[in-house]
């Protein structure tokens, strides 16, 4: 399966496409960025130079993704996310001579395996989002998520677990139990880990 560029999209010569990606209208691919195997990238979404998206990613219509975050295999970015890339922004130096790329060091937003950003969430860099954790739409990510963690809010609070399926977990005699696929969780040392069967 070929890779699908729309004809209004944007993408730099030497960015990299992997197999069965798509590129929809309006889309911005910037130079350096790396995009894995079947991969959705919507209109007007913008992916950042050097951006790194694993396989199967999901950013979804007008998305900001910005240099230099690292997506993992399987992360969703909902609608009109945001991800910084500047800790402290301003546009001039304090004697207010424009800012140039030699005047700041862009850092970047991390995001593991599986994990979800819901629409019109801002994650501010830097920060990273643990594996198969929900960032509920709207929110204001400014710390660290754990892996499973549900967080909500401005800023972003933890208000739950959830499970690989995206579901709330229900508590059930001291352990978390996903409704959707039966699998067991306990929280060890803060986090939440799969009970091995």
């Amino acid at each position: 399966m070929g890779v699908r560029i729309a004809q209004s999209a944007d993408v730099a010569p030497d960015a990299s496409i992997g197999e069965g990606s798509s590129i929809w209208h309006l889309a911005q691919v910037r130079e350096g960025a790396d995009i894995g195997n079947d991969c959705v990238v919507g209109r007007g979404a913008y992916i950042g130079s050097g951006v790194r998206m694993g396989n199967g990613c999901k950013v979804q219509n007008y998305a900001l993704v910005y240099e230099p975050a690292d997506l993992a295999d399987g992360v969703f970015i909902g609608p009109a996310v945001v991800l910084t890339n500047d800790h402290f922004p301003r546009a001039v130096n304090p004697d207010l001579t424009p800012k140039s790329a030699h005047d700041w060091q862009p850092v970047g937003v991390t995001i593991e395996q599986g994990a979800a950003i819901g629409a019109r969430s801002v994650c501010v860099a830097p920060v990273r989002i643990g594996a198969w954790a929900t960032v509920a739409a709207g929110s204001v990510v400014t710390k660290d998520v754990p892996p499973f963690a549900l967080v909500a809010g401005v800023p972003a609070r933890r208000i739950g677990w959830v499970g690989k399926a995206g579901v709330p977990l229900r508590e059930e005699a001291g352990q978390w139990v996903c409704p959707v696929s039966e699998v067991r969780y306990e929280v060890v040392e803060g986090d939440l880990r799969e009970v091995a069967k």
